[in-house]
């Protein structure tokens, strides 16, 4: 009898975090409509994350902060919730946890996917200060991409603040007119304020608050709030990333209060704060699920900018890389997420276990892979450079012309910032047979080009590579040109592993659209052998750039004009 597999064909490996917990769902947890509460599935889903982060630490752990949360199902009275939390990567004193939930129904037999959600959570010593954490070793291929992938959320965590505030910032938001919204409900009319008590059953082994149970506190007044908009009972949708601020613990009075900043079309916002005061002490600030402003114009603004923020990460982040349209519109406001999938997909590439060695000359190896009808190649090789190096070299797209033919010119359109650029790439027209050919000639068709956004990213810690991930985007100030056939990459980009402290291995990864495929097309057939003299010719690049000692790493800051060419 054959072991069960993951959905990268691999045996399931059980993980020593992993925490599962199934419950059924009774009347008592069910709301008016005899469905789940969300609040409840909360407290669930974060008590069942909490003893999986225990499980690594070793020690009590609280809830730090909860990433978006997208409700794709309800949970009706009688099937049963399956709750799955396991660590995804341990930091220096947190960790995330991933957690999956499914529901059931035991008479159909029927299973469906409920919601995912990752959760960060920190060490707490009974004798105060955080605990130093080990680091989790990931044993399959799953794990392995949620292990790289966990890297690039956290960075997105740290930045979401900066984001919404370039949201305010821009012209667009500031002259958003509030007059109709506000003549046809006014927002205090939603208002909802209510305390609750901390008790023990509330409360950890270490008698702090569950960060589910505040969640779940917050979800009742806020669905208040929602009712007394739309005269109705909505339903919860989802949960934007919040970060706790601070501790509850028994004892203590927490005070919820919750106002809608904003309605949309089929959908509205609000906002809950949680307050925590014993006695004649001065409330405390626990945690706020969307930022609570007391001047109504700020409210409503930043509804607006959350959404975008929020429809974005939804788009961009939660779809699988085949549901992405290859060209996203690129701007400041969804940087961070297009940063975000480009990386991820070239990580979740990488980590492929079942490539397929096309053909191999003097250690230059190309690999391919054929999955779900679109075929993907690597190009592997060692090169005697450091890996750090390599990384500095490579990154920086311009000088890719010296070694690459199939780069007539590369243009840098824009420095995002030290990780991420634009660029504009020009490539020759192909002929029959996959050759390069002038396109004066009117042979091969128009010449290409690419508008790319180039995201590069150094180890978090060691075991991990260098990434230079490389993806289509469009921009408005680069329309396709009269000439030229606007190409799209899906996803392409290099992975450099240290070998030694003077070897590095070098793969190349593109995901082949219908753009790039003739490029590569004749080598996969083994007609050729093209992808070897490129590579050759790349390796020793390297080692020229090797030793330089004035070597242009990044790429200039300046910004170019919007016509190229």
């Amino acid at each position: 009898m054959s072991r069960p597999q993951d959905e990268f064909g691999e045996e399931v490996f059980r993980n020593l975090t992993e925490v599962k917990k199934s419950q059924i769902v009774m009347p008592c947890h069910a709301n008016h409509r005899q469905e789940l509460s969300v609040g409840q599935l909360l407290k669930w889903m974060d008590s069942t994350a909490c003893l999986s982060a225990e499980r690594h630490a070793g020690c009590p752990c609280v809830t730090a902060s909860v990433d978006d949360i997208h409700f794709e199902h309800t949970i009706g009275v009688g099937q049963v919730v399956n709750i799955k939390a396991k660590v995804n990567r341990a930091f220096n004193t947190s960790m995330e946890v991933g957690i999956v939930v499914n529901c059931e129904d035991l008479f159909s037999d029927s299973h469906w996917r409920v919601c995912r959600a990752f959760a960060t959570f920190v060490t707490q010593r009974t004798t105060g200060g955080k605990v130093q954490l080990r680091p989790l070793v990931p044993h399959t291929q799953s794990e392995q991409v949620e292990h790289s992938l966990a890297a690039e959320r956290r960075r997105m965590r740290l930045v979401h603040a900066d984001i919404m505030k370039d949201l305010l910032t821009n012209r667009a938001f500031q002259q958003v007119e509030v007059q109709e919204a506000e003549k046809a409900v006014p927002a205090e009319r939603t208002q909802v304020e209510s305390v609750e008590l901390v008790l023990p059953p509330h409360a950890n082994h270490q008698v702090n608050t569950f960060g589910g149970q505040i969640m779940a506190w917050m979800e009742n007044v806020a669905t208040i709030a929602a009712s007394r908009l739309c005269n109705a009972h909505p339903t919860l949708r989802s949960i934007d990333m919040f970060h706790f601020r601070g501790p509850s613990q028994v004892g203590d009075r927490l005070v919820l209060k919750a106002i809608v900043n904003n309605a949309f079309k089929n959908s509205m916002e609000v906002g809950v704060c949680a307050e925590a005061y014993q006695g004649e002490e001065p409330l405390r600030h626990i945690n706020s699920a969307f930022m609570i402003f007391e001047e109504g114009r700020r409210r409503y603004q930043e509804a607006i900018a959350r959404k975008k923020i929020r429809l974005d990460r939804k788009y961009i982040i939660s779809c699988k890389q085949t549901e992405v349209p290859l060209s996203v519109p690129w701007d400041l406001s969804n940087q961070v997420y297009l940063s975000y999938n480009n990386v991820s997909a070239l990580k979740m590439l990488a980590t492929r276990n079942n490539w397929v060695l096309n053909s191999e000359k003097n250690k230059v190896s190309l690999y391919t892979l054929e999955q779900k009808q679109v075929l993907s190649f690597k190009i592997e090789f060692e090169a005697d450079v450091p890996a750090e190096r390599a990384f500095m070299v490579l990154s920086d797209l311009s000088k890719r012309v010296e070694w690459d033919p199939n780069y007539e010119r590369c243009d840098l359109i824009r420095r995002v910032d030290d990780d991420d650029f634009l660029y504009r790439v020009v490539t020759p027209s192909i002929c029959r047979g996959g050759v390069s050919c002038s396109s004066s000639a009117n042979q091969g068709g128009m010449v290409q080009d690419f508008i790319l956004l180039a995201s590069r990213r150094p180890p978090y810690d060691s075991g991990d590579p260098y990434v230079i991930a490389l993806r289509s985007v469009t921009l408005p100030t680069h329309p396709p040109t009269e000439g030229y056939n606007r190409g799209e990459v899906l996803c392409a980009g290099f992975s450099i592993m240290e070998v030694s402290n003077t070897v590095s291995k070098i793969s190349y990864f593109n995901q082949a659209s219908p753009e790039v495929l003739p490029y590569i097309s004749t080598d996969i057939a083994g007609l050729s052998s093209s992808f070897y003299s490129t590579f050759c010719t790349c390796s020793t690049f390297l080692q020229d750039n090797r030793d330089n000692p004035n070597p242009e790493d990044q790429p200039p800051s300046s910004t170019l004009n919007s016509t190229l060419l």
